[in-house]
């Protein structure tokens, strides 16, 4: 189990209108872990993280830190430290980077901090200073994607969801982001919850990992367990 525990879910349901999307999912995140969601198409993998911030009918226990989020707006769960990075990339396309950065940073009022954490992103990023006046609409898929991620790294959150980073870019793309992303957690203790349809990648990257399957958990362990697991290797490893 992981540490001391950050997101916790017990027996969460979501819907879109009649259709139900979860469940019952359970799952936990623990303070600085990176842990992966994986599953088919329409498993529920992107619902589960609208669930936890607040973009989609949910119910159910959605803890954070120890308290309920669970009846929580979308801005509210921000504020408390938790960005979401959507599904294809996210980004205004007729903002600048620069304008795209600060938005990232909204629900905070420390300006001087801000600044400051501006750097620091732009050290994980370096080539967005060298484009800030550049329209996030002329960027490269890859580009928009990393500079999604920097604007989420400005609310300078303790839990970032992650979805589907690596959905139609290329590999050497694929592995920067990623790799960027394990240095955050890795150094910075920065807590994520990834959901990727490239298991290998995924469980290359984390901790522990989650199965869903028609918006459930099917399986859950640790990345090391979840390889070794046959229907794991041949649905979703290819071997």
């Amino acid at each position: 189990m992981p540490r001391s525990s950050l997101l916790e879910l017990e027996d969460v349901e979501a819907r879109y209108g009649q259709m139900r999307a979860l469940h019952g999912v359970s799952l936990e995140v623990g303070e600085g872990e990176l842990v992966a969601v994986l599953g088919p198409n329409g498993a529920g993998k992107t619902t589960t993280l609208r669930a936890v911030s607040g973009t989609v009918r949910r119910s159910g226990k959605i803890a954070f830190a120890g308290k309920s989020i669970a009846r929580r707006s979308p801005e509210a769960v921000a504020r408390l430290g938790i960005a979401h990075v959507p599904e294809g990339r996210g980004t205004l396309s007729e903002l600048t980077v620069a304008e795209n950065l600060r938005l990232g940073a909204y629900t905070r009022r420390d300006r001087a901090a801000v600044r400051e954490d501006t750097g620091r992103v732009l050290a994980h990023f370096p080539w967005l200073g060298e484009r800030s006046d550049q329209r996030a609409g002329t960027l490269s898929g890859g580009e928009q994607q990393m500079l999604a991620l920097a604007r989420a790294l400005m609310l300078r959150p303790r839990l970032v969801l992650l979805d589907e980073p690596s959905l139609g870019l290329a590999p050497k793309v694929v592995a920067e982001i990623f790799r960027i992303v394990r240095e955050l957690n890795e150094r910075d203790g920065l807590t994520v919850l990834v959901v990727e349809q490239n298991a290998n990648l995924a469980l290359d990257s984390s901790s522990r990992a989650y199965v869903l399957e028609a918006g459930r958990v099917a399986l859950e362990g640790t990345s090391a367990e979840l390889r070794r697991n046959e229907s794991v290797r041949r649905s979703y490893l290819g071997y």
